[in-house]
């Protein structure tokens, strides 16, 4: 699989190949402006949940210690479309129109949740090289990239909030991160548990 993953990062950008082609060939619909905005909005959280994935997945198999190297990859495809989602919002849908973009940010939650969500991002697409975990040292830098939990929850109120009817997709997306979630608070109530039988079991 290590041989395959220049290839496999690459199909990461097909999405986006299919889209400008949809958005050349006109075949986005009546309306290609929120077609164009779902349409990003979902590849942002479809890669940000599946880098939350990879540890789950390594824990539950063993032998697939090679997921790790696409956890950093994974989260910078999605700060990728995420970065696209928001620019397309500002330059199609709102047209650089300065006094909507504050009212959408100052009173509507939908608008603020992905707003967060698209920031904290940041800061860990900035830190995603190895020379920054020497930098902030290993403990740091972890705790850091934990925001990742926070920007996927963010990103499920986003879609959530949008308030349209009969929309599967966010639950499947929220339904999916709290599974995520509820994995790793297992593994650490297994962790503490397993230190204290060993605390336990040291002779006096």
């Amino acid at each position: 699989m290590r041989r395959l993953k220049p290839v496999i990062l690459l199909l990461c950008f097909a999405p986006l190949a299919w889209l400008v082609w949809r958005w050349t060939h006109n075949q986005l619909g009546f309306n290609r402006i929120e077609t164009v905005a779902r349409f990003t909005g979902d590849w942002t959280i479809r890669f940000l949940l599946a880098s939350l994935a990879i540890t789950p997945l390594r824990h539950l198999m063993p032998g697939w210690t090679w997921l790790v190297e696409y956890r950093r990859p994974l989260g910078l495809y999605a700060f990728f479309y995420g970065t696209l989602h928001f620019a397309h919002y500002l330059a199609l849908d709102k047209l650089w129109e300065w006094s909507e973009v504050w009212t959408d940010f100052t009173l509507r939650r939908f608008f603020i949740a992905g707003l967060l969500g698209w920031a904290v991002m940041i800061p860990l697409a900035a830190t995603s090289f190895n020379k920054a975990i020497h930098w902030l040292g290993g403990k740091n830098w972890q705790r850091l990239h934990r925001l990742a939990y926070f920007s996927a929850l963010a990103g499920v109120a986003h879609f959530y909030w949008q308030g349209k009817a009969a929309m599967l997709d966010p639950v499947i997306y929220a339904v999916i991160f709290f599974v995520l979630m509820g994995y790793r608070v297992w593994l650490w109530m297994q962790k503490r548990r397993n230190k204290a039988a060993r605390l336990k079991a040291r002779p006096a």
